[in-house]
């Protein structure tokens, strides 16, 4: 049986939530409990790997049990032995294909910046203090800059190790706050650090010390020397995980482009999901071009246009 954990955690105690060799850890909260309960390690496997000090509004995981246990009793159970700074907000069974990793189509990051005089103390380790004065509108003009598919390796860390540094920013907007604003962004995945890095980037722009127009350039140059700063994470928070297709086109419309993890000669369902938010009118014929010849995986769909058709096929990454 598979059952997924929905969570929301207060990061700046921790070192992150991936488990470590020494260390306080979300990960280690919760495999410590399962293993209570199983006496066994059970493994979770999550749908983003926060940073330390990075908080979490929303944030899953699954993991397997054999465990004749009620959904309502695996939150009451949890809750009571996490300490005060984790809280599960909602437990459900899934289905067996279903995973963390691979289901998620796309996330949300809010920065929060708060300003003024004078430090607060009572916000240390939730939001990121800036005493100069900024300009927000040039800042919101550059995080428009950002949005669509580009190559992120100029803002993120050089310590990243995926090949593919290419993501799809579908919101990227500075929005104004009673205490100074937050930086909100959604793409269909992000590079380690590559938030803070916007981030830091944006309150330059705001300094007056760089430009919105230079996004495209810096984009193109893929130089991370050219964005030599990194914003704090004490002001970072995971606030949304889309868990499918449909969750993110009913917020951002049916010509987004959708990057699905799983492997489609491996699983039907993601194919399906993908294709179920397009119109259905003529009937076209897809394959795999990396099947052996002879075994062709071929997927009947529709189409609306042609147009459309090669959008699918470029979403699906064929």
């Amino acid at each position: 049986m598979r059952i997924l954990v929905e969570i929301a955690y207060q990061g700046n105690q921790f070192l992150g939530f991936q488990i470590q060799q020494q260390g306080r850890t979300v990960q280690q909260q919760f495999e410590k409990i399962l293993k209570r309960m199983h006496k066994r390690h059970v493994r979770i496997h999550p749908t983003s790997r926060t940073d330390r000090g990075v908080h979490a509004y929303q944030q899953f995981f699954h993991f397997d049990t054999e465990l004749n246990i009620d959904n309502q009793q695996w939150q009451y159970a949890m809750n009571r032995f996490l300490p005060d700074d984790i809280y599960v907000k909602n437990v459900q069974t899934v289905e067996e294909n279903f995973h963390c990793r691979y289901d998620c189509v796309g996330k949300r990051y809010r920065y929060k910046v708060y300003q003024g005089e004078h430090r607060n103390p009572f916000k240390s380790g939730l939001e990121t203090f800036i005493n100069s004065d900024l300009d927000l509108s040039k800042m919101n003009e550059a995080a428009h800059h950002f949005i669509g598919t580009h190559d992120f390796t100029g803002f993120c860390s050089q310590k990243t190790e995926v090949e593919s540094k290419v993501r799809t920013l579908y919101q990227s907007e500075v929005v104004q706050t009673e205490t100074g604003f937050d930086y909100v962004v959604t793409g269909s995945g992000f590079l380690y650090n590559m938030v803070r890095v916007l981030v830091a980037f944006l309150i330059e722009v705001g300094k007056g010390k760089r430009q919105p127009d230079e996004v495209p350039q810096l984009l193109e140059e893929k130089n991370r020397n050219n964005v030599p700063f990194t914003a704090p994470a004490e002001g970072l928070y995971l606030e949304k995980i889309y868990l499918s297709p449909e969750s993110l086109t009913e917020e951002f419309g049916n010509d987004i482009k959708i990057h699905l993890k799983k492997s489609l000669e491996n699983d039907w369902m993601s194919l399906t999901k993908a294709l179920w938010n397009y119109k259905i009118i003529n009937g076209i014929v897809l394959y795999h071009p990396t099947i052996s010849p002879g075994n062709l995986l071929c997927y009947k769909i529709y189409k609306q246009s042609r147009t459309t058709v090669n959008k699918i096929n470029e979403n699906l990454r064929f």
